[in-house]
Order: structure tokens, then C-alpha cells, then sequence
């Protein structure tokens, strides 16, 4: 049994396109060198306090994504690139990739029903 994965996406554009107005601006909070200071910023892995180094490692791990070396068809990798707008065009091909992994597993399932669907029959 697959599980659907929720679909997290926004409207980049719409965000690029909003210009702060100084209304907007003035409600905004003067940052002081103490909002950089706060010690909940700091890295954390199981309650404790780790370095930088040791958080983003951690953080990468929790990631589970792989750095790999792909060979593509370079008309292969111009549409991915074209779908995504040319940055984030390697989550596109991801995505892809997960979609096929679960259509493939819906496609199991629905053979085996079938199967034991005639086999009753």
C-alpha cells in the first residue's frame, strides 16, 4: 500500500510581484543585535546544544535525499528544466521519479484485486 504524499507547492510569482508598502514596512519590528543572541536559535539534536557542523548533518541526514551522478538525455534534462523554470528542476525530476514509484505500486495492488477478484469468481 502506497501512501500519498502531500503535495506542498505556493504562488513564487504572486510573492516576487507584492511590493512592501511603507505601511507594511513601518508595522515591521526593528531587529537588534539581542534577536541574534537568542539562545533557542542555536542547533539542537535531542535536547542538547550541538555545533553548526554537527546540526547541518544531522539536518541533512533527516533530509534522506542522496547526492547522486546522473547521465541524462540532454533533451531529457531541457524539458525538466523548461517544466521548472530552470531552478528546482532536480525536486521536478524527484517528484517524477516518486510518482512513477507509487503508480507502479497502485498498478501492483490493483493486478493482485483483480487476480483474486477472477480467482473467487
Amino acid at each position: 500500500m502506497s501512501v500519498k504524499q502531500p503535495v506542498m507547492g505556493s504562488d513564487l510569482n504572486k510573492l516576487d510581484e507584492h511590493v512592501v508598502t511603507s505601511e507594511e514596512y513601518e508595522e515591521l519590528p526593528e531587529l537588534t543585535e539581542k534577536d541574534f543572541e537568542r539562545p533557542d536559535l542555536a542547533w539542537r539534536l535531542d535536547g542538547r546544544q550541538v555545533s553548526e557542523a554537527e546540526g547541518k548533518a544531522a539536518f541533512r541526514k533527516a533530509m534522506k535525499k542522496q547526492k547522486i551522478n546522473i547521465t541524462l538525455d540532454a533533451d531529457v534534462l531541457a524539458w525538466f528544466k523548461e517544466q521548472a523554470g530552470g531552478r528546482g528542476y532536480q525536486t521536478l525530476i524527484n517528484a517524477t521519479l516518486r510518482e512513477a514509484m507509487q503508480r507502479k505500486g497502485i498498478e501492483e495492488a490493483l493486478r493482485r484485486v483483480i487476480r483474486e477478484e477472477l480467482h473467487a469468481a
